[in-house]
């Protein structure tokens, strides 16, 4: 299962060639990447029910230390985590089957990574962890159409950058709004495609997911600019907030939102892995309004003066020095 990319700003952008999965089909693995809060789980969430719907077999796999990649999937039910159900079957001497960390729901297949309490472990160790236990259970011959990974994008420690950095999927999506931050966390999923890329990786950026557009554009112009195709906009829109709020899959067959899930699923499945052309940092601030990111800030150097609080007083040096003989 797998692939990976990587240069910097004279990047081109070439189409990748999309490696096969495991099974007896090719499977497509795709990482899902964006800032914590954008909107991943719920965007995975109505898209996996969808492409399930569309008679695909799909397999959600969160990989949120937060575990709640599959919750909006389950009614807002938490299913056990894979390193919380290891762990504890450990203990007793016993070992992890399928049916202790995969549910499943209308045709999607779906299951939680976890990662460790605050303070006590590394999540990003902790996804590692999660994938040598599913490789353990035979993830490289399982047969599915597409697996979908939810990451977050905004932690930049090993773990989280598994998928592009070790080839285990073909390409990449990241979901960003119309706001600084999560476009920076897009420009950076994109940076370090191409970083891996530079060392030899395979994998490629498919698109955005423009989440909460209120059509100001700015993703938009993110996503002409780095070279990265919009996938979907999904309109900032009260009934949808209001129906994810209340744990409601919105991307069902014959509903309101219907339509914007299928192209979504198709979008998703046709889109070929290429290589993105990230923004500098002056050129990703450049896409908002001054006033809106306080771009016309001036850095000021401080003093010993102002960390001091009070007029520095000049040490006598205890160097010495020798007079030349």
């Amino acid at each position: 299962m797998g692939n990976s990319a990587a240069t910097g700003a004279t990047a081109v952008n070439l189409e990748l060639p999309v490696q096969s999965g495991a099974g007896n089909k090719q499977t497509q693995i795709i990482a899902i990447y964006g800032k914590g809060g954008i909107g991943k789980s719920f965007t995975l969430a109505n898209l996996s029910y969808m492409m399930a719907q569309q008679g695909k077999k799909v397999l959600l796999i969160g990989c949120d230390p937060k575990s709640d990649t599959t919750t909006l999937l389950f009614g807002g039910r938490a299913c056990p985590t894979i390193i919380e159900t290891s762990a504890r079957k450990k203990a007793a001497g016993d070992s992890v089957s399928i049916g202790d960390v995969c549910f499943k729901r209308d045709g999607v297949f779906a299951m939680e990574l976890g990662g460790p309490e605050v303070g006590r472990g590394c999540g990003g160790r902790g996804i590692i962890h999660g994938f040598e236990i599913l490789e353990g259970l035979g993830f490289h011959d399982w047969d599915f159409d597409f697996v979908l990974l939810d990451f977050l994008g905004d932690v930049v420690c090993g773990g989280f950058g598994l998928p592009i950095a070790r080839d285990m999927c073909q390409k990449v999506i990241v979901v960003g709004s119309n706001d600084l931050q999560s476009l920076y966390v897009a420009n950076n999923v994109c940076s370090a495609v191409e970083y891996f890329h530079g060392l030899g990786g395979n994998v490629g950026v498919a698109g955005i997911v423009i989440n909460k557009d209120d059509g100001t554009g700015e993703a938009q112009a993110w996503a002409e600019k780095a070279g990265v195709p919009v996938l979907a906009s999904i309109p900032a829109d009260e009934d949808i907030r209001r129906k994810s709020a209340a744990y409601q899959i919105i991307g069902m067959p014959g509903g309101q939102w219907a339509s914007l899930f299928e192209q979504l699923g198709a979008n998703v499945a046709e889109a070929p892995p290429k290589r993105p052309q990230p923004l500098s940092p002056d050129d990703l601030l450049g896409l908002f309004s001054g006033d809106a990111v306080g771009r016309d800030v001036v850095l000021e150097p401080a003093t010993v003066e102002d960390m001091c609080g009070a007029a520095s007083i000049q040490k006598p040096s205890l160097e010495v020095v020798y007079d030349d003989v």
